[in-house]
This record gives C-alpha cells, sequence and structure tokens, in this order.
C-alpha cells in the first residue's frame, strides 16, 4: 500500500504544474493455467499514471497479484507486488531517451523476489509515420543476471478515417548464472524471439492484434511495464484487443494466450495460460 500511496503523491505533485495530454488507469487480469504442476489460477491488478510535463513524460504503475497453486508441490498461494516506472525526455521532434526501472517489491515464493531491473533507450523518428526505439535492459536477481536488447519499430499508415500502426519487435535475451539454482538449471544460455502488431484506430473504436513466435525466458515485456520473473520458458503468444473511446474515457478488454514450458519440471511442456484483461483509462 505504501508504493500505492507514493504514486499517488508523485501524480499529485505533477498535476500541480501544466501538463498535456496525460492519463490515469486502472486494469484486471484473470489468468488461468491449464496443464501446469504449480498454478491453477490468479487475479491481477493494478494502477497506473503517466504524466506529460513540457519535454517530460513519466509513467510508473503498481501491480499486485495472488495465484492459487497446487498444494502439494507449493505450500501456499503465490502474491507477487510490482513496481514498473519510465521516465522519457524528448530532446526535440525526433529524438528521445527513456530510462525504465522495475522492481519486485514482493514475492513469497519464488527466488527472483526483489529483483531489479533497470533500462535505457533511445527513440529516433525518421519522419511522421516511421519511428524505432532500442531498449537495453539489465535485471539484476539474486541467482542470476538476464541481459535483454529490444529492437521496435512502429509504421504508421491512414485510408481515409482508419488510423493503422503496424509494430515489429525483436527480443534478444541473455542469463547469466552467478549461483546453480532451479530456476536456470533447463534455460538456455540466450533467446531469440520476434512479434509483430497491429492496431487499428476507427474513430472511437480500438481493435489490436498481436503474435510472439520464438522461445523466451525472464522476459520483459509491454515496453518495460509487464516482466516474466518466474521459472516458464513461453514459445507462443497470441493477443486480441478491442477498446472505445467515450470523451476522455476509454475502456479496452483483451485476450492473452501463452504457452509454456514449466522449467523446474523439465518434462512438464504445453503449459497454457489463459489471461483475459481489463483496462480503463482517463485522459486530461
Amino acid at each position: 500500500m505504501k508504493y500505492l500511496l507514493i504514486l499517488l503523491t508523485i501524480t499529485s505533485s505533477l498535476l500541480a504544474r501544466e501538463v498535456i495530454h496525460s492519463s490515469v488507469s486502472t486494469y484486471y487480469e484473470n489468468k488461468t493455467f491449464k496443464n501446469s504442476t504449480q498454478k491453477l489460477d490468479g487475479e491481477v491488478y493494478g494502477v497506473g499514471t503517466d504524466i506529460h510535463v513540457d519535454a517530460w513524460a513519466i509513467k510508473a504503475t503498481y501491480e499486485y497479484a495472488h495465484t492459487n497453486t497446487r498444494q502439494p508441490p507449493l505450500k501456499k498461494d503465490l502474491e507477487v507486488q510490482k513496481l514498473f516506472s519510465k521516465v522519457m525526455y524528448s530532446f526535440d521532434d525526433n529524438l528521445a531517451l527513456n530510462i525504465n526501472y522495475i522492481n519486485i517489491l514482493h514475492d513469497n515464493i519464488a527466488i527472483t523476489n526483489h529483483g531489479e531491473s533497470y533500462g535505457v533507450g533511445l527513440t529516433y523518428n525518421f519522419n511522421k509515420k516511421l519511428e524505432t526505439n532500442f531498449t537495453q535492459y539489465f535485471t539484476d536477481y539474486k541467482d542470476f543476471n538476464v541481459y535483454q536488447s529490444d529492437l521496435k519499430i512502429d509504421y504508421k499508415m491512414k485510408f481515409n478515417g482508419l488510423k493503422m500502426k503496424i509494430s515489429s519487435i525483436t527480443k534478444y535475451i541473455d542469463i547469466y548464472e552467478k549461483y546453480k539454482n532451479k530456476y536456470t538449471k533447463f534455460a538456455k544460455d540466450d533467446y531469440l524471439t520476434t512479434a509483430l502488431k497491429l492496431h487499428m484506430h476507427y474513430n472511437s473504436y480500438h481493435m489490436g492484434l498481436g503474435a510472439y513466435i520464438g522461445k523466451r525466458a525472464f522476459a520483459i515485456m509491454d515496453d518495460g511495464f509487464k516482466i516474466q520473473h518466474h521459472a516458464m520458458e513461453f514459445d507462443r503468444t497470441y493477443a486480441v484487443g478491442v477498446g472505445k473511446s467515450m470523451g476522455n474515457f476509454v475502456l479496452r478488454g483483451q485476450y492473452i494466450y501463452q504457452r509454456a514450458i514449466e522449467m523446474p519440471v523439465q518434462n512438464n511442456q504445453h503449459v497454457r495460460v489463459d489471461n483475459f484483461r481489463i483496462i480503463a483509462n482517463y485522459k486530461f
């Protein structure tokens, strides 16, 4: 709760200044695990803010998750708290710097408890249609480190009243084991995964599609606002979402399908994760 209060305090202080195209948001996720030897289902709650002041953009999200587990082998249900933040500074209309920070504040089961991730990147706009971002992340866990390089390319187009954005994402993940542990025992030394996303906007309606192909583990996702810190190796991710704007209020729904292997149990393959997500956003 204290982290939520800190987030609200920062938001209030920023609102005392002149802000443009900023927002506050909240989301709810319902997850179901199939063929998992450890997890059954769970819920995720998040609250965040995205404030723009002059050349600065400051975004932060606090997230709480509760997952029902199989007991045994686990002795208790899983509870996780995370804090995500991102600061961006625009030097001009073409070049911007972003600094990311992630803190796994509390995980009552995983050895990745209290892990921290740092990221730094550059965004360059070639023109109004083409934009690229490269961000380098470093994640520090007690038993291992993860180095991740993200390259994202966005291309925007417009047909009559339909606005479209196509994004390609490439992630290279390198895992460095400091101490022998069950989380990285069966993980590869490195991973390369790619994604293609499409976002469409017509009048007040939104629609998005996305797919990740290629294996990944311990990945940072969603531009630094998700982190997969449990020992699961994902090889498929598909997502679809719809939304509607109503004045300054935006409501969106998403479905995300993921297929994974639980690495502590080497032969437990084809774990399926179904994630239904609702996001409410208020712009001001």
